[in-house]
């Protein structure tokens, strides 16, 4: 017997871990994985994005007042100031994403283990079932449970969704779940396809069938062997999964218009010409000087159709958007509205963030408030 048992130990299950014990309980925690963090070493590029320097409510997806209460709990200084605790400490890149100065993962992942070394951790050990009680597995006993079992990213890291399996068995729903932050697939030899590797700063809007905008994104966008991917790419692609049929098209040159493009061309395509990649240019260059010529020319610059025929799944995706709505969860404690004693954190709920350490913090935010609550008896 257990007083706490956390199912899953990826970010949020070790942050509710830390805490459930530093609240004095006696806290086992169970991954089905054989090495724990898994998914904390090759975020980032192997370095760890743990965090953003601003995070506001407004950059997830998901019930925005219900996700600021909680992210209010453990905010950024907050979240610094617990990883320099463990002696990790954060720097600021360009853009405002933090990353541990030994840009290793391993550092973030190895101060989460020590800091969890009163809890009793069980690997390879897959969670199949969890009776009200709480019985796991028909041998585990424990008073509380705090499932952060994760979504369904990266499954090869151990987070496969069987989560939402135990979350309904236990009386909750799950929202429909799909990837989210995933590169996106054109047409095979599609001509944009041949630029592979080419990055270029731009605007990307999801269109509904009658043309009008449903959302925004701009950033850096890379092409592939595949189709397209980069920060700007990962951010709107739940927009565009979620609200099919829908269009994806880019403003390779933001804040321009038809008239003062128009007008650069008139004067001289170099202007123009100067602002993008050479191959990007040469594919787009208008094959004579005609005024149909110029004008196309400027609706490809401006709204260049991106026939997206699939996202690239779960096996590529950062994250996994929908899982159980923040409505069954009290966000004062992250305890279950209906099944007494079980808690909820991390990527299992029906949240997702932007690209840039803002999902991890929704793990140290949910997952700590989830261990302190549970602790409390």
């Amino acid at each position: 017997m257990s007083d706490i048992a956390v199912i899953g130990a990826g970010a949020a299950g070790l942050m509710a871990a830390i805490f459930a014990a530093r609240g004095g309980a006696q806290v086992v925690a169970l991954d089905g994985a054989k090495k724990l963090g898994a998914k904390i070493v090759i975020s980032g590029g192997g370095r760890c994005n743990v965090t953003h320097d601003i995070v506001h409510p407004s950059d997830f997806n998901g019930s925005r007042n219900a996700i600021a209460k909680i992210l209010r709990t453990f905010d950024v200084p907050a979240t610094i100031a617990f990883f320099a605790t463990l002696g990790v400490t954060l720097k600021r890149e360009e853009g405002g994403k933090l990353f541990p100065a030994t840009d290793k993962a391993r550092t973030v992942l190895d101060a989460l283990l020590r800091a969890a070394e009163g809890v009793e951790t069980r690997t390879d050990y897959k969670v199949t079932k969890v009776e009200r009680g709480f019985v796991i597995n028909d041998e585990l006993h424990a008073r509380k449970v705090i499932l952060a079992s994760g979504g369904r990213s990266v499954p090869k890291t151990g987070s496969d969704g069987s989560g939402y399996a135990l979350a309904t068995s236990l009386g909750h729903s799950v929202t429909p779940t799909f990837p989210a932050l995933v590169p996106l697939v054109l047409p095979n030899e599609h001509p944009l396809t041949t630029l592979s590797g080419l990055s270029v700063d731009a605007e990307l809007a999801v269109r509904s069938p009658s043309g009008k905008v449903v959302h925004r994104e701009r950033g850096s966008m890379l092409f592939t062997h595949f189709g397209i991917s980069g920060p700007v790419v990962l951010d709107i692609s739940r927009h565009w999964i979620a609200n099919q049929p829908l269009t994806l098209t880019a403003s390779l040159l933001p804040g321009e218009t038809f008239e003062s493009l128009d007008a650069m061309l008139l004067d001289s395509t170099r202007a123009v010409r100067q602002r993008l990649p050479s191959r990007l240019w040469e594919m787009l260059a208008p094959k004579d000087t005609t005024r149909e010529e110029r004008r196309r020319l400027i609706r490809d610059l401006l709204e260049l159709p991106l026939p997206i025929v699939r996202d690239r799944g779960f096996e590529y995706a950062e994250v996994t958007a929908g899982g159980v709505p923040l409505s069954e969860i009290d966000t004062a404690t992250m305890e279950s509205r209906v099944c007494p004693g079980l808690y909820l954190c991390g990527e299992i709920l029906d949240v997702d963030g932007k690209i840039g350490g803002y999902n991890f913090q929704w793990a140290w935010a949910s997952g700590r408030l989830a261990g302190m609550s549970a602790s409390d008896t």
